[in-house]
């Protein structure tokens, strides 16, 4: 008949789906197979440059490496993944090569799924050994006292500034590198297990209440604010409080089976803190890095712009300044400095030399890798 057309030749039955699905999935079982035996090449490989070494102290952790690394496997990413998935496949691929070398230790500030520690699985990777403490500067005496490899500690955030508990310890042991910093964008979210209206308290640490605050009073006004340790612990306690809630992380509230009411509750969307990752060593040059030292000037008028003026003249730009008053010192107040370029370069350098000209004390705290934002 003219016009008819016979369905039954175009439309797909079950079985040629059922044949088409079983054709793809073997073909994904033959491809895993070969990612498999790739992945365990590549763990081989690295094994050899463990043995090269031929020293159980070497560092095992190489920020200018892994970043070039990063680099590369990027530059040969046709798609369709992306570049957050691709990275978060190769940083699991490299934490479990590292680890056939030495399963290094890594100490931050706990507790578990704290934002800290979210910071270190994002930059080592979940073949670690961690090691939770209760204190930044616990973290820095487990390195101090090589009960670690490396620790990660906040350095600042973009709504409440700098963390001087980080940086009055490198005043204090100044013999502590930074050999990475990690840039994590910190989104809170609103955990309980009752209705929003039922809220009648909110539990977290101070630093996360402060960034949520016009959030907090526009949306659950009723409910009064209540400062605990950390956001992990304000997770624990709705727990077992009924009509409470936590601002905390998304990983808090999997771990303590809570719901997230509302996410992305930060009152600024640019909510960023910067971590610091510190050991022994400073990182090799990658051509993309940055430079951190401490100092303190002399009482006369004008020191410290001399200081600045040595940045300017050399042409290196400074991308953080802070002071904070000394604990050992009255009236002494120390700058905490970012800059671009590493000490290998020859102007970085000779700026750093002639900054100390101008200072009373001087701290070249290290040379890492410029980090990009992970969120």
């Amino acid at each position: 008949m003219a016009g008819s057309s016979d369905d039954s030749a175009t439309t797909p039955t079950p079985e040629s789906v059922a044949a088409s699905l079983k054709a793809i999935r073997n073909q994904i079982d033959a491809v895993d197979r070969q990612l498999v035996e790739l992945m365990n090449q590549r763990a081989s490989l690295a094994t050899q440059i463990g043995k090269c070494k031929n020293d159980g102290n070497s560092e095992i952790f190489h920020p200018n490496r892994e970043a070039e690394v990063f680099q590369n496997v990027l530059s040969h990413n046709p798609g369709p993944l992306d570049e957050v998935t691709v990275r978060a496949i190769f940083r699991e691929v490299i934490s479990g090569c590292r680890a056939l070398q030495r399963m290094p230790r890594v100490a931050f500030l706990g507790p578990e799924h704290s934002y800290s520690h979210i910071a270190t699985l994002t930059r080592f990777g979940e073949t670690v050994e961690f090691v939770e403490v209760g204190s930044i500067s616990a973290v820095f005496e487990e390195v101090l006292k090589k009960r670690v490899d490396y620790g990660v500690v906040p350095l600042e955030n973009s709504t409440d500034g700098r963390i001087v508990d980080s940086l009055d310890m490198f005043v204090r042991i100044p013999q502590i590198k930074i050999c990475d910093e990690i840039r994590m964008r910190i989104h809170h979210n609103l955990l309980a297990n009752c209705e929003q209206s039922e809220i009648r308290r909110i539990y977290s640490k101070p630093q996360a209440l402060s960034q949520c605050r016009n959030w907090l009073s526009k949306n659950v006004p009723n409910a009064s604010l209540h400062e605990v340790t950390s956001t992990t612990a304000a997770a624990r306690l709705v727990q077992s409080e009924p009509y409470t809630a936590a601002v905390a992380s998304r990983q808090a509230g999997v771990k303590y089976g809570i719901q997230i009411l509302c996410a992305n509750i930060e009152d600024s969307s640019n909510n960023e803190t910067r971590f610091a990752v510190i050991g022994s060593h400073h990182a090799r040059r990658t051509g993309r890095d940055k430079t951190a030292l401490m100092f303190t000037t002399p009482h006369n008028p004008g020191a410290l712009a001399d200081v600045l003026m040595v940045f300017k003249q050399n042409a290196v730009n400074i991308t953080w300044i802070e002071s904070f008053p000394s604990r050992e010192t009255k009236g002494e107040y120390i700058f905490f400095v970012d800059f671009e370029g590493h000490l290998d370069d020859e102007k970085v350098a000779h700026t750093v030399r002639e900054v100390g000209t101008h200072c009373q004390r001087i701290f070249v705290l290290g040379s890492f890798p410029l980090a990009r934002v992970e969120d």
